[in-house]
């Protein structure tokens, strides 16, 4: 039965009656085209078996060799572009289909997204309570009572309006990536699949309905992951992303668990309304924090689960920029904000959180220095963005962590689907050379802005996005976020916490002075992207230039799109200094109904204020320290004494330290895995499940009644004097037992 929507005690909801009834349909568009393209891929998969397979030897050969030239073709991502314009291999049957269905099912829940923004922005001020759809009871269970309902708010509209508008731009650009591959209308399929589960995520309105769509962009990221799957490294990338997420999960499991049992709800509104039964500081509160947290760092790859993001780069590049980009990985820090009024009362959680984003914004920037694969490079950059707004949501920026997380869908998306355009140009080149070179490592590219000046072009304002050089998009929203920490290293319930006996004020300057270093980093190990990329001599070979060229329509213009939200973006939230150039601190404005009372919170119920000559040393001291990293770079780094990988001598000291990632990997292999590994199989396997269960219970069970059987073989003669001599002993030996006695 359906349930009507909430309405306040003054009457109904500014959105009753309006687009937002339909707020169902934002996931259940991409929903459907998961469904009709996953038909299609099912029906190009099925091949009717013969009537008698005894005499269709030959058509079953026949069946068999199609089936492996199909599972080589997926395999040839890294020998031959998809979307190649050779067109070697035959087009899906159904890709016109797909093409259709699979962006256009996203454009339009972005259209209806936009619609529904304006009906927000038409309720004004009265839409200071969050709309909640109920659709159905879910789990009525005596006490505990989920309903299956959507929320909309401000918060949730945000990260709807990004969700699905840049993943129609990725959608639209993955029809000319992946045009040629024989899995088309699958990897539709599963990057619907994805945007629905993401969406439902966002719109949940209680924990369980979040965890549900939590867990499925967790199914999801394991199927994009892992698309080629016929490769055993992308089948194991896929899985070790869906393995170390589920650990963190466990955080978050126990943290609904914990809030239920001293609450009695999981809805939003009503632990918001009721988190005043935690004390400031309290253990409980405490604890809930730091279960989401375990939680976030897995889905946001932080320290010390960031291990997976890395090797999801084995997914198609644009399943790359939609998980780093735009949803997956930015689930942790909206689960923060939205729990905002349970972190502002955790000071010590809070700090936990900033500690443990600024130690991974700067250590994988370190990581990035040295990295030659180009979508590694971007990888690390991601898990070292994340880094920043988990500081933001950690000293209770919240508007601060939110406002990057939307700069850094626009240039991360933009720098992706960049470098999918280059990989995709130097696979072409390759596949006509006949070249079997790495087309992903930036040692075998260099003066590429020659042939794909566009795309040079919009990488670059991606990359002094990054960067944080004015008027580009990051500057705004990671000026804000270093601001902020500043600011909160007084007079704040953070700087008056202590974290492991460390005072917060003393804290915050830390967290302060590392996030500028990783501001430099970033700024050094983008321009050195760049440089490699694009500047210097081309180290394809002359054959392969031949071939160089940018990139088709389909692909570029998405490009454009983000490359001017990458370069006015953060003009969305203009500081006060920066007047001049529009309106001041409209996301602030937009956000402050739902996060706006918790952020007072934790400043002590006053906006934080910093004076206006501090203001503008701490705005200048970030853009010198952009800048002398991106001019360190262009001095230090020379493209022109580069050598192709396969001349290239092997990295040594610190630079084989970092192009190995720490031998992290190599640390959790050793440690972890292999123990896990070898004592599953010499102890569960050959122990229990072979020696006792098999072994002892099942074969020697077996045993013992075949020796049972034997014995009464034995006594069945078939002699009848035998028989008679055995009636008779045992007559006697009843007869004696009734006597004796």
């Amino acid at each position: 039965m359906l349930l009507q929507p909430l309405a306040s005690a003054a009457g109904a909801h500014p959105l009753s009656g309006t687009i937002a009834e339909y707020v169902w349909l934002l996931p259940i568009l991409p929903l459907v085209g998961f469904v009709v393209n996953g038909l299609l891929s099912l029906f190009s998969a099925y091949h009717a078996g013969p009537s008698d397979p005894y005499t269709s030897h030959h058509t079953s050969a026949a069946h068999d060799a199609d089936v492996a030239e199909a599972h080589a073709a997926q395999r040839a991502e890294h020998a031959m572009p998809t979307g190649s314009d050779s067109h070697l291999t035959a087009r899906h049957t159904y890709a016109a289909v797909s093409t259709v269905v699979g962006p256009l099912v996203v454009i339009l829940s972005f259209g209806l997204a936009l619609w529904m923004f304006i009906a927000m922005l038409n309720a004004g001020a009265s839409m200071h309570e969050p709309f909640v759809k109920r659709f159905f009871a879910w789990m009525p269970v005596g006490d505990l009572r989920i309903d299956w309902a959507f929320q909309l708010d401000q918060l949730s509209m945000m990260m709807v309006l990004i969700i699905t508008g840049v993943g129609s731009l990725i959608h639209i650009f993955s029809v000319g990536y992946m045009r040629d591959d024989p899995g088309y209308p699958r990897y539709f399929a599963y990057l619907n699949l994805f945007v629905a589960l993401m969406l439902v995520l966002v719109l949940g309105a209680s924990y369980p309905v979040m965890f549900v769509g939590w867990e499925g962009v967790g199914l999801a990221s394991y199927l994009l992951i892992g698309f080629w799957f016929s490769d055993k490294a992308n089948a194991d990338a896929g899985k070790k992303a869906f393995i170390v997420n589920r650990v963190g999960d466990v955080g978050f499991l126990i943290a609904m668990f914990l809030i239920w049992a001293n609450i009695g709800t999981l809805d939003f509104t009503g632990v918001a309304a009721q988190a005043s039964v935690f004390h400031m500081g309290g253990v409980v509160v405490t604890a809930i924090c730091l279960f989401f947290l375990l939680g976030c760092t897995g889905k946001s790859a932080q320290i010390p689960l960031y291990i997976w993001l890395p090797d999801a780069m084995a997914g198609p590049t644009p399943v790359s920029a939609l998980i780093h980009a735009a949803t997956m990985v930015t689930a942790g820090v909206y689960l923060i904000a939205r729990s905002s009024f349970l972190f502002s009362l955790a000071p010590t959680a809070e700090l936990t959180v900033a500690v443990i984003g600024v130690v991974t914004a700067f250590f994988a920037a370190t990581i990035g220095l040295k990295q030659w694969d180009i979508k590694k490079v971007l990888a690390y950059s991601t898990i070292s963005q994340l880094g920043y707004m988990f500081v933001a949501v950690g000293v209770g920026a919240y508007v601060s962590g939110m406002f990057h997380l939307m700069t850094h869908a626009f240039f991360k998306a933009l720098l992706f689907l960049g470098s999918g355009a280059v990989i995709h140009a130097m696979h072409e080149a390759y596949h006509h050379t006949g070249s079997h070179a790495d087309a992903q490592d930036m040692r075998n590219m260099g003066g590429l802005k020659k042939f794909m000046p566009v795309t040079w072009v919009l990488m670059w304002i991606a990359t002094l996005a990054i960067s944080g050089i004015p008027p580009f998009s990051g500057f705004f929203s990671k000026d804000e976020i270093l601001g902020s920490v500043f600011a909160r290293a007084h007079e704040s319930t953070l700087a008056s916490a202590h974290w492991l006996g460390i005072p917060g004020s003393a804290l915050l300057y830390a967290v302060y002075v590392i996030g500028l270093a990783g501001a430099f980093l970033t700024a050094i190990y983008m321009t050195r992207l760049m440089l490699y990329t694009f500047h210097g001599p081309n180290r394809t070979g002359a054959k392969a230039q031949e071939h160089l060229h940018e990139t088709s329509p389909v692909m570029l213009w998405p490009l454009i799109i983000l490359g001017a939200l990458s370069l006015v973006g953060g003009w969305i939230n203009i500081p006060e200094f920066a007047s001049a150039i529009g309106p001041v601190g409209l996301l602030d404005h937009w956000l402050e109904p739902v996060i706006g009372a918790a952020s007072l919170r934790v400043t002590n119920g006053v906006a934080p204020e910093v004076a206006p000559s501090t203001e503008y040393m701490l705005v200048g001291l970030a853009v010198l320290i952009a800048i002398a990293g991106i001019v360190l770079a262009v001095v230090l780094l020379k493209p022109a004494k580069l050598v192709p990988k396969a001349e290239a001598a092997p990295d040594t000291g610190v630079g084989a330290l970092l192009a190995n990632k720490y031998y992290v990997d190599e640390a959790v292999e050793a440690g972890i895995v292999t123990p896990v590994v070898e004592g599953s199989r010499n102890i569960l396997w050959r122990v229990i499940d072979s020696g006792i269960i098999d072994g002892l219970f099942v074969n020697g069970s077996a045993w013992f009644m075949k020796g049972f059987a034997w014995v009464g073989s034995q006594i069945q003669s078939g002699q009848v004097g035998t028989y008679a001599w055995a009636i008779v002993i045992g007559v006697l030996a009843v007869l004696g037992v009734f006597t004796l006695r």
